[in-house]
């Protein structure tokens, strides 16, 4: 699996997982990161974020 790979899969996993949610749940994540210093997990959650608004751009188109 690509890196771009399992972002998509993280993506997918946090939606399911908190469902209308999930943008906060993300930019808490990112947030709580940045205050820890951890800035290749703050640039992971931002690629993240991306996909999971992708993903949602994608759905909202389906309906």
């Amino acid at each position: 699996m690509t890196p771009d790979q399992e972002r998509w899969a993280e993506a997918l996993a946090i939606e399911r997982q908190h469902g209308m949610m999930a943008p906060m749940w993300i930019a808490e994540r990112i947030g709580a990161l940045a205050m820890a210093g951890d800035h290749v997990g703050v640039a992971r959650f931002r690629k993240i974020a991306a996909k999971h608004e992708q993903l949602l751009s994608n759905n909202r188109g389906a309906c």
